[in-house]
């Protein structure tokens, strides 16, 4: 059997398909309130999962009670300024996207649901103005992994709030704070308050902490195999692929994040030979949002060279992308356990 190679795959994302795209990834198909599990060391845990269980209701009830005029034409006018969104703060593995996920299946639609990365590409696919009026009439847009580091899109999407948050739509979003510096999450909510500075007071910050559960008493990333191991592998199991990971971090360059879901249609494992830590910054934040990706689908990862744990140097990691990177590894070194499972 001959693995496929993502390298040499061109996916497309017609326009017309993004909105309808814009749904929780396959990884949380299935999660809902009640099968998020608070640890009971964390508080916040549990009154996190109390105040999406509130804003669902809220959701609904508003929904239901606003006439369809108010939704399409806005209803800033009519004195709706209050809070209207809300944003979970906290570190990566302690559960936010399951909460966001479970909020939008929990609410009535139309909704859509959309990484910070995809709203972008919308936007720059659609235009701002078509963008607004497809997603105005919306009940919900929950906007998972919200970024601060690019002043433009974050001023981009601010005005896309304000719009949609004016025409009545509710907004749920989630970012990353680092977990290992006792405080530093306020700050990070802080930030995100300031950069959409017009809209704060309309969201109320939800606090989720704890430690990344992706690894709580589980081992690091495997080690990789050899590089005939790994093509063995990649033979003996039906829809995986194999690529040179130089060649892979080549034929990111050549297409939007947005695009690497699609890249990883039907594919059940991943291998990736001569891992080795990315090159330059530009090469890692692609790594970032192809490994977003490959977990968000749940698969699997097997790897020569170097393990997934050393992807990214210290310089990136004391850097100001230094919370992706994390992340990033965390969510890999899930994937390459699955993968050593199978292997």
């Amino acid at each position: 059997m001959c693995a496929m190679r993502l390298s040499e795959r061109q996916p497309e994302i017609r326009p017309d398909e993004l909105v309808e795209s814009l749904v929780p990834p396959p990884r949380f198909d299935d999660v809902r309130l009640a099968t998020y599990l608070p640890n009971e060391d964390e508080p916040s845990q549990r009154a996190a999962v109390t105040a999406c269980a509130e804003f669902i209701t809220e959701v609904n009830s508003d929904s239901k009670a606003k006439p369809r005029w108010r939704r399409l034409f806005g209803g800033a006018g009519n004195g709706e300024t209050g809070v209207s969104g809300r944003y979970f703060d906290g570190g990566f593995g302690v559960g936010k996207t399951h909460l966001l996920a479970s909020i939008w299946h929990a609410v009535e639609g139309p909704k859509a649901y959309a990484t910070f990365v995809e709203l972008t590409h919308l936007v720059g696919a659609l235009g701002f103005n078509t963008a607004v009026e497809r997603l105005r009439a919306h009940r919900l847009l929950a906007i998972d992994e919200f970024e601060l580091d690019d002043p433009g899109d974050t001023m981009l999407v601010t005005r896309l709030l304000s719009e949609l948050m004016n025409a009545g739509v509710r907004i749920a979003a989630t970012s990353n704070t680092l977990p290992d510096k006792l405080g530093e999450g306020r700050f990070a909510a802080e930030d995100f308050l300031r950069e959409i500075h017009a809209l704060s007071a309309r969201f109320a910050v939800v606090r989720v902490d704890g430690p990344d559960y992706r690894h709580r008493g589980l081992a690091p990333a495997p080690e990789p195999l050899d590089d005939a191991a790994l093509r063995e592998s990649a033979a003996s199991k039906a829809d995986s692929t194999l690529d040179d990971f130089d060649e892979l971090c080549t034929a990111l360059q050549s297409l939007h994040p947005s695009r690497y879901g699609r890249l990883l249609d039907g594919v059940s494992v991943v291998h990736l030979s001569q891992v080795r830590p990315a090159s330059d910054q530009n090469v890692a934040l692609r790594l970032v949002s192809f490994a977003d990706r490959l977990y968000d689908r749940a698969i699997p990862v097997l790897v020569s060279g170097q393990p997934v744990s050393e992807l990214f140097g210290a310089e990136m990691l004391s850097g100001g992308y230094r919370k992706k990177y994390l992340r990033a590894v965390s969510r890999l070194a899930a994937l390459a356990r699955d993968g050593a499972v199978i292997s």
